[in-house]
């Protein structure tokens, strides 16, 4: 495909130095992704749309006879990503789109076309207080089916950040984050009590560790249909308290419905019994 044929989005990072810059590796990718579209019957067509981002490269591929394809790439520290999306296809395929194809020692992959994504599915509509139940119940359900693979997901190299860990990382976090200045630093040191008291009453709960996704926001999980969702991009994840999942869709529900909506999202359908049907004994298929 031709340069003229491909346009190129930096966002809001126009000096981030990428991959992409590098014509020798954007060769590979490029011819990578020639051969997994081959294998699957596919040909390019068309323009491409190149999105560059400090924590991804992300190629839109019209092919032909088909909605398109989508080439992502990321950086080491996020390289698990790749294996994970391929293992959890296996795993959950009705919570996530099945790639195409992945290199997983270089954190590639092909993933087909989702849809459109939760916030694209909401414009223009009146803001809903329960737009997130559906979506939350489903993913939770997904996080328990995956309790059986913790060590599976560990082993792909995602991080593990259990409830009894956090305190410690907290004190690597406030100690090696050099970035603010020291009196600015007193103020998260003071929290690190309530943060091991919060961590422990976790650890004592009895819900197990599961994948967290850890930014799941309204432009992170496809909607293509009512009651239809696909979770993705990973790039943050981790084994943790699967409680912690809560966090930034309870962020993105305030800005857009204010802060009624948060008395709702524990209680959104199946969310009430989410306390009970972690506990469960689970037992998921053999590897």
């Amino acid at each position: 495909m031709a340069a003229e044929n491909t346009t190129v989005d930096r966002g809001r990072f126009p000096d981030a130095v990428t991959p992409w810059e590098d014509p020798v590796w954007r060769a590979e990718a490029l011819g990578w992704v020639t051969g997994a579209l081959a294998a699957h019957g596919l040909v390019e067509t068309g323009a491409r749309r190149v999105r560059l981002r400090p924590w991804s490269v992300l190629v839109r591929l019209a092919v032909a006879g088909r909605a398109p394809v989508w080439f992502k790439a990321v950086p080491p520290g996020a390289a698990f990503e790749a294996p994970l999306s391929e293992a959890l296809a296996r795993w959950v395929p009705d919570h996530v789109l099945t790639p195409l194809a992945v290199e997983a020692a270089r954190g590639w992959m092909l993933l087909p076309d989702g849809g459109p994504v939760l916030w694209e599915a909401l414009d223009g509509q009146p803001a809903d207080p329960g737009y997130w139940e559906e979506p939350l119940r489903r993913y939770a359900a997904m996080q328990r089916d995956l309790i059986p693979y913790d060590d599976a997901i560990e082993a792909l190299g995602v991080p593990a950040a259990g409830p009894r860990a956090l305190p410690e990382l907290f004190d690597r976090l406030v100690a090696e984050n050099t970035a603010p200045a020291r009196e600015d630093r007193v103020a998260p040191a003071a929290l690190r009590p309530r943060v091991a008291d919060w961590s422990e009453e976790l650890a004592s709960s009895g819900v197990a560790d599961s994948l967290d996704h850890a930014d799941l926001h309204e432009g992170q999980l496809f909607a293509p249909a009512p009651g239809r969702y696909a979770f993705f991009d990973r790039g943050d994840a981790l084994v943790g308290h699967p409680f912690h999942s809560l966090l930034v869709p309870a962020r993105t529900a305030f800005e857009r419905c204010g802060p009624e909506v948060l008395p709702r999202l524990p209680d959104a359908p199946g969310g009430a019994e989410a306390a009970s049907w972690l506990r469960e004994p689970a037992v998921g298929p053999p590897l």
